[in-house]
């Protein structure tokens, strides 16, 4: 059987999505871009969109892989700061979700996947921090809201030897879809990629198969590298686990 792999999503009200009208506004929907089931599809996973309401032991119970998708900032109080004025809009029960999503996975030794968001919360559910914002006057193109997402708008350099360099190469060109990074690196991680001026653009935490990166490689065509190593490793998590 092709591996099942978890995909989280973000949550509005209908009326925010100019849904539902009188009657269903006040309904909430659950959103899920298709680009990363896709790209799971197109590795040879089974994606399965998750939903907060579940328990996150009961989900983990049933799939092979997890990616944590792109969204909402992550609430700073998580990492012991308080709001930034220029913070974006938060979710308190995705972050909760989420995180406990992170800890079930890694607790059993399923393969994790990080997007964006997802690399931040990586970074946060092992102790780290975040810086809450770059504008569009600071860095090396982060964040790149203007142009199309697939634009590449930044090169980032991998260590050698690293995951993901075995999987993009040395120097490869991405987009940036971001106006937050890592500061404080969690305990365990270790930066393996970088953008030109130093931002921590990839995490792994060695020795597991936890890869994070802030770039978001389910709109650069393909499906990425990432997604391949993520489902090959679920397959191999399937079959020591079964």
């Amino acid at each position: 059987m092709k591996p099942r792999i978890g995909l989280t999503g973000r949550r509005a009200s209908a009326a925010a999505l100019g849904a539902g009208g009188t009657g269903l506004g006040h309904q909430d929907v659950d959103i899920y871009f298709s680009d990363y089931a896709q790209s799971i599809t197109g590795a040879g996973g089974v994606p399965f969109q998750l939903t907060r309401d579940a328990r996150a032991e009961d989900l983990i119970e049933n799939l092979d892989g997890l990616v944590l998708s792109g969204g909402a900032d992550i609430n700073p109080a998580r990492y012991g700061e308080t709001a930034s004025e220029r913070l974006g809009a938060t979710d308190d029960g995705r972050d909760e979700f989420e995180l406990s999503l992170f800890h079930a996975a890694r607790s059993c030794g399923m393969p994790i996947l990080g997007i964006c968001r997802g690399a931040q919360l990586t970074n946060v559910a092992l102790g780290g921090s975040l810086r809450q914002h770059v504008g569009l006057e600071e860095g090396s193109g982060h964040p790149n809201w203007a142009q199309p997402g697939q634009t590449i708008a930044h090169k980032v350099s991998c260590i050698p030897g690293s995951l993901i360099a075995s999987l993009v190469g040395v120097e490869t060109g991405v987009n940036s879809l971001h106006h937050q990074t890592l500061l404080q690196i969690g305990e365990g991680l270790v930066v393996t990629a970088t953008a030109p001026d130093g931002v921590a653009e990839a995490i792994e935490l060695p020795g597991q198969d936890v890869l994070g990166v802030q770039w978001h490689p389910e709109m650069l065509g393909g499906p990425d590298p990432v997604f391949f190593w993520l489902v090959e490793r679920a397959s191999e998590f399937r079959a020591a686990r079964s």
